[in-house]
């Protein structure tokens, strides 16, 4: 079995990185909302520096939802999600390493990525390190609650529309105390370590219940 998860881990690995759509779109896509959001606010560097860290965590949610419908559905379009339900790796396992690869081609580069864009929003240096840390920890909440809203829509046509409405609303309790730790690093009545141990607490319940979730909707379309 766990030749078999490697095996679907690494599968979705080189799938991202031959498709060039994944990880790549993700990280145009935060880099264009963080460079927006500026304009739009106009030259108040102290606003931008205020509310920098949800910006960047906004921006991190909203990326991390582009292409999430094809976790799924591509599978079930070329049979491969039929394999999986049949091999002896438990379902559960096949969405906890599709959903690891998803994280490792999406979440992981924005979080990489946050200390360059958190230039744009004027964000101090000493928030850069924790901000860094809760999107660390955040999002693979956001990826293993997206796989089970895309698990839901797998079998579906036009699915791609409603796996944003499914899984944004349930994605608002870690984007508040992912906003709320980094700020917290900045300054503030709360310590850092109370949101962000939540944030932790919260990425390993979605990690848990997405995966089970996830599975008993691929089984639901069989």
């Amino acid at each position: 079995m766990r030749r078999a998860f490697l095996a679907i881990l690494r599968r979705d690995l080189a799938l991202a990185a031959r498709a060039g759509g994944g990880g790549e779109l993700a990280l145009v896509f935060f880099l264009t909302i963080v460079v927006l959001v500026p304009f739009a606010l106009g030259p108040d560097l102290n606003l931008l520096s205020r509310i920098g860290p949800a910006i960047l965590w906004l921006g991190a949610l909203l990326s991390v939802l582009i292409g999430l419908d094809r976790l799924f559905q591509a599978d079930e379009e070329d049979g491969s999600l039929d394999l999986l339900r049949a091999s002896p790796l438990p379902l559960e396992g096949a969405v906890l390493a599709k959903g690891l690869a998803h994280w490792v081609t999406t979440g992981l580069p924005l979080a990489l990525s946050a200390p360059l864009l958190g230039l744009l929003v004027a964000l101090p240096g000493e928030g850069v390190l924790p901000l860094v840390a809760t999107l660390l920890v955040g999002t693979p909440a956001l990826s293993f609650i997206g796989a089970a809203g895309a698990a839901v829509a797998a079998s579906l046509r036009r699915g791609g529309l409603i796996v944003p409405v499914l899984v944004a609303p349930l994605t608002i309790p870690v984007l508040i105390f992912g906003v709320s730790a980094a700020n917290a690093a900045l300054g503030g009545t709360v310590p850092f370590r109370t949101p962000f141990l939540i944030l932790c607490g919260l990425s390993l319940a979605a990690v848990a219940m997405g995966t089970l979730a996830a599975a008993a909707a691929l089984r639901q379309t069989d």
